[in-house]
């Protein structure tokens, strides 16, 4: 549950490079708060004489380049990685903000690395110098730095096993604030509740319905006779037709065929999805307990590192809920076979003007000599002394038949054609080109949370049920 902050340090006034790197280094260098120093790690520095060796690459740094330095200028960058209390252990925080550290800088400046216990939360301070240790240049501040550097804290702590904190604007409320501030319900009203809403979207059968449900949060079981739910934040599933007569499974799946009205229970509790992040806190839930057949399924072929990238989009992308993420990748899929039929389209046209444009010139250059061969009465020693001509121009005649065209379009106007498709082709493929990264990157997605939490399995047993009922039906 790492939070991280990257704070650029400069010199301020009335202190020289020398004191300000000094002042820094003895606060984050603290016996008291690093257990005597026993958790501060320095990399190529020695942590005791940090401040010198930082000042000693500056002044290279000059003589090298002959570069001086402005008011403004960075001296080292120091970045706060804070961990959820009883989470991680001093040792293995310090490892890993050392870890963070090298992958940041590259390993091509130096740094140190304290971590201080004296709060509640373990905590790192990690400063490195703006100087590369060849002197010749400076790590340089770049636009969505920060972002880069909490994607990279988040991946090191999915990676140990730890979790991570998404963007507190994007939280939504808790499950009791979110039913406002009356006494949370019971499961089964909160099911109807869920129910009702589902209905209210009109899924087209009873699958489909369960899809909605599982989209909502909750936990579907659809193995027997009668499907059994679990609302979120509830630890027991129950029974459909424990539900009441309004709600079950027969007389649902008449409201569905139109054969029957939907009256919601005036007791029911009207629960709107809330932008919460439950699919993330699901994951993270499932990385940490290791159980079950899709966790192992998927740690046989793929690693920790993919996830946490997994988890960095979903952040950043907002796709908080998995039904936004299905949305999302339908979308994007949509966008690019449509992109991909326009290009096709354009493609099949423009091989349509070439081949009709040489028919058209190979006909016109051969038209004189097939009325004179129609004037000749069809002579046979016309034909023979004439045959690659006539053949050129039966066969241009074949090709305007077989493309339907009843009058000649003129050569300047295909080619005006050609023009304006070709330049169609040519945006519309860098258009094409972004929706495939974009769908291929929301199908891995997408495709490694299904199979992390077990919802590929869930999809597979319906599709097994429908085609048995289905068959049943026959």
């Amino acid at each position: 549950m790492a939070t991280t902050r990257l704070m650029p340090l400069h010199t301020g006034k009335g202190r020289t490079v020398g004191t300000a790197i000094s002042d820094i280094l003895d606060y984050v260098e603290n016996p008291q708060k690093t257990d005597n120093g026993r958790l501060i790690t320095g990399f190529q520095c020695d942590s005791r004489v940090a401040d010198a060796e930082f000042l000693f690459t500056k002044r290279q740094y000059a003589a090298l380049t002959g570069r001086t330095r402005g008011a403004d200028d960075v001296i080292a960058y120091h970045v706060r990685q804070s961990f959820k209390p009883g989470e991680v252990t001093p040792e293995e925080a310090n490892r890993i903000g050392v870890e963070f550290a090298k992958r940041f800088t590259k390993g091509n400046h130096a740094f140190i690395v304290c971590t201080h216990i004296d709060k509640s939360h373990v905590h790192n301070h990690i400063i490195w110098n703006s100087t590369a240790l060849d002197c010749k240049r400076k790590f340089r501040n770049f636009w969505n730095s920060t972002r880069a550097v909490r994607r990279l804290s988040d991946t090191l702590c999915i990676e140990n096993g730890l979790s991570i904190v998404e963007n507190p604007n994007r939280h939504g409320k808790k499950y009791n604030k979110w039913l406002g501030d009356r006494k949370k319900p019971s499961q089964r009203d909160a099911l109807r509740g869920f129910i009702d809403e589902a209905l209210a979207k009109q899924p087209a059968d009873f699958g489909a319905l369960l899809k909605l449900l599982r989209e909502a949060g909750c936990e579907v079981k659809d193995g027997g006779k009668v499907p059994s739910l679990m609302a979120p934040g509830w630890k027991a599933y129950a029974r459909m037709d424990t539900l009441g007569a309004d709600y079950d499974v027969d007389v649902l799946r008449a409201v569905l065929s139109g054969q029957k009205a939907h009256t919601p229970r005036k007791k029911a509790v009207q629960l709107t999805p809330e932008k919460r992040v439950n699919l993330l806190v699901d994951i993270q839930e499932k990385l940490r307990a290791g159980k079950g057949a899709g966790y192992e399924r998927w740690a046989r072929s793929f690693n920790l590192k993919q996830m946490a990238q997994t988890l960095n989009y979903l952040t950043e992308h907002g796709l908080l809920e998995y039904g936004a993420l299905s949305e999302k990748t339908a979308a994007a899929t949509a966008r690019f076979n449509g992109l991909s039929r326009q290009i096709k389209a354009a493609e099949k046209r423009l091989a349509e003007i070439a081949v009709l444009r040489t028919h058209i010139i190979n006909y016109s250059k051969t038209r004189e000599v097939y009325v004179a061969y129609r004037k000749a009465g069809y002579s046979k020693k016309f034909k023979a002394e004439h045959e690659a001509e006539l053949l050129l121009h039966q066969t241009a005649k074949k090709a305007f038949d077989e493309l339907g065209v009843k009058k000649l379009p003129t050569v300047r106007s295909l080619q005006t054609e050609y023009a304006a498709l070709l330049s169609e082709k040519k945006a519309a493929y860098g258009e094409y080109r972004k929706a495939r990264d974009e769908m291929k990157e929301l199908l891995t997605v997408k495709a490694n949370v299904d199979r992390l939490m077990g919802y590929e399995d869930q999809e597979k047993e319906q599709e097994t049920k429908e085609k048995q009922e289905q068959s049943k039906g026959r």
